[in-house]
């Protein structure tokens, strides 16, 4: 069991109807992607033709933040807003995609703008996955 599946299981209060399985891999996709991210900019960073990664190191920047802040949404739930816990996964969805859609472009010349797009498309897929259970 992983530390995302022990937390939810140790709320003190009924979580609703949403399905914990769902969200405890969301919750997960997003903390690796963040990860991925925040490190496919640094290695873009370091790059010989960083000025042709500037697009690619701000989608990675951009979906990083998105990912942390959807991640923490969904750890919250004292209060739950479904409107708000909707938004977020929204735009975590479009920014994985976009940040997935520029690492691609790279993945032939850079292993971890490969490495990079995978994740993104994992954490959008767990986003879908959950927006389709709430």
């Amino acid at each position: 069991m992983s530390v995302v599946e022990e937390m939810l299981k140790t709320y003190p209060k009924d979580l609703g109807g949403i399905d914990q399985a769902k969200l405890a891999a969301c919750i997960a996709a997003c903390l690796e992607c963040a990860q991925a991210c925040t490190a496919c900019a640094d290695a873009c960073l370091s790059e010989d033709m960083v000025a042709e990664l500037t697009k690619c190191i701000r989608t990675n920047l951009d979906c990083s933040d998105l990912c942390t802040t959807t991640a923490t949404v969904l750890s919250r739930h004292t209060g739950y807003d479904a409107n708000l816990t909707r938004a977020t996964l929204e735009a975590c969805r479009t920014a994985c995609a976009a940040c997935a859609d520029e690492c691609e472009r790279h993945a032939g010349m850079h292993e971890h703008c490969r490495v990079c797009a995978e994740s993104c498309r994992r954490c959008e897929q767990a986003c879908a996955e959950l927006l389709g259970s709430l």
